[in-house]
């Protein structure tokens, strides 16, 4: 079993946020406080050590009492670029990401992610939630920003990165990786929405 301790949860807050106007979508307000202290406060009953990938204000991180570092790579290279990161900067043997925008996300998150990764013998677990598809029926789709990942893939990320690789699923298909759906009649259909904007945002706070 991976227990909670030996996983650190990494928030990604990197973003230049362009759908919102360039606002940095972390420091938004919801539900009474910033966006990226909710998703803090959800995620750190779930993990053993909680720290923050951002890019400016950064003071306004740090004031929630966790480290936060900026990203590696240079001009907003995106959410690889805050994988990488994390995976230089965590002291656990494994690392889980979760955006900043999607602040209802799994209150077990982490155990399912773990439970899988550790079943499978994966390098990798990956969320997967339903969503609408293009003919209106429900779908089950990846959801690449909220992964369980082995620490020791550092370097692997590292080489992708350096070669110019930016997408999640080209460098997590290098690996064994397994999809863990969170689409149960207990699961919330809408626990992976995220605030792109800012009308998306008012609509997270009032479904």
């Amino acid at each position: 079993m991976i227990e909670p301790q030996d996983i650190t949860g990494l928030i990604l807050a990197g973003g230049r946020g362009s759908r919102m106007g360039g606002a940095d979508k972390g420091l938004q307000n919801f539900n009474g406080m910033p966006m990226a202290l909710y998703t803090l406060l959800r995620l750190q009953p779930q993990v053993g050590a909680v720290i923050i990938n951002a890019n400016r204000n950064l003071g306004a991180y740090e004031s929630f009492g966790v480290p936060v570092w900026p990203d590696v790579l240079e001009d907003y290279a995106g959410p690889l670029a805050g994988f990488l990161t994390g995976l230089e900067r965590c002291e656990t043997p494994y690392l889980v990401t979760v955006p900043c925008d999607t602040p209802n996300f799994p209150s077990d998150l982490v155990e399912r992610l773990a439970q899988a990764l550790d079943r499978q013998q994966a390098d990798i677990a990956m969320a997967a939630a339903p969503e609408t598809g293009k003919d209106g029926q429900p779908v089950v789709r990846s959801q690449p920003v909220f992964c369980l990942l082995r620490a020791e893939l550092m370097e692997s990320l590292a080489e992708f990165t350096r070669q110019g690789g930016r997408k999640i699923d080209a460098w997590t298909a290098q690996h064994q990786s397994v999809l863990v759906p969170f689409d149960t009649p207990a699961d919330d259909p809408r626990a992976f929405a995220n605030a792109n904007t800012a009308s998306e945002l008012q609509q997270l706070e009032n479904p």
